[in-house]
């Protein structure tokens, strides 16, 4: 009998499982109860933010999902608190080593753009937050992208108003042996991100803000075709918006930043498809 053809959200858990066991030990402790393992959950809650659904509607599709339960080697189903109880328990330092792993499936080139956007906090329609007179808060999330391939290489996220110059340098210092060219607008231009970015032996191409007409013709001998691609940035952030949802369904801040994380790394297992 002729196999059937793997769906999307097939080869997406397959990817995604096996990332998990790469970097997540098969139980917490020994002193759990064996029952699921944290790879399980890992992928779990990463289909759930790939569906931009709740614990119970991941868990009421996958009732229907026997090829996803067998990959997952899912007897039965957990319940939503196990669920919810696991995302509390995963730190966002395993999500961080998760994202890096999963940058590692697609070549990336070394010409990196960062770009930030923001993301809303609730997931009240804008109809009503104006018709009420609600003012929602915002996540300002900065991206660090591979403009060849659209991967996620690092994020930074924060409830506050910090300029884009004060958040560049410690992606810089995270991330120095994924990046040659560092693609950056003029919300980057400052000189200590450059002369950072020089000393881990990246090239700026961070544009001037053109207050003489030097910063003009310093802008104007900017290779074109290079500084152009750092719209695919731009091209990321737009795209976690439309396919994930342009809010986190989390209430607590550090709940947010985990959603967030998990976000990049969905995006990231999918452009590997």
């Amino acid at each position: 009998m002729k196999a059937l053809p793997k769906s999307q959200i097939l080869r997406f858990t397959e990817k995604a499982i096996h990332l998990a066991r790469r970097a997540v030990s098969r139980y917490s402790s020994k002193f759990s109860k064996h029952r699921y393992t944290l790879p399980q959950h890992v992928v779990l809650l990463c289909l759930k933010v790939r569906k931009n659904t709740t614990y119970r509607g991941l868990l009421d599709e996958l009732i229907e999902m026997p090829r996803i339960r067998r990959v997952l080697g899912l007897a039965e189903l957990p319940t939503p608190s196990t669920l919810c109880k696991a995302f509390n328990r995963l730190d966002m330092a395993v999500w961080r080593v998760i994202l890096t792993l999963s940058a590692t499936l697609l070549p990336t080139s070394g010409v990196v753009g960062v770009d930030a956007s923001g993301f809303d906090r609730s997931h009240a329609s804008k109809h009503y937050t104006k018709r009420a007179e609600l003012t929602i808060q915002q996540f300002k999330v900065t991206l660090l992208v591979d403009a060849k391939v659209n991967t996620i290489l690092d994020l930074h996220v924060t409830t506050t108003r910090k300029h884009d110059s004060q958040i560049a340098p410690s992606l810089i210092k995270r991330n120095p042996e994924d990046i040659d060219i560092l693609l950056g607008d003029k919300g980057y231009d400052d000189q200590k991100i450059r002369r950072l970015a020089r000393q881990h032996e990246v090239r700026p191409l961070i544009k001037h803000r053109e207050f003489t007409s030097l910063h003009r013709a310093w802008n104007a001998r900017l290779n074109a075709d290079l500084y152009g691609q750092r719209s695919q940035s731009e091209t990321v952030n737009s795209t976690l918006k439309r396919k994930y949802g342009a809010f986190v369904r989390s209430r607590r801040w550090w709940k947010q930043f985990r959603e967030l994380t998990i976000v990049c790394l969905v995006h990231n297992l999918d452009r590997s498809l």
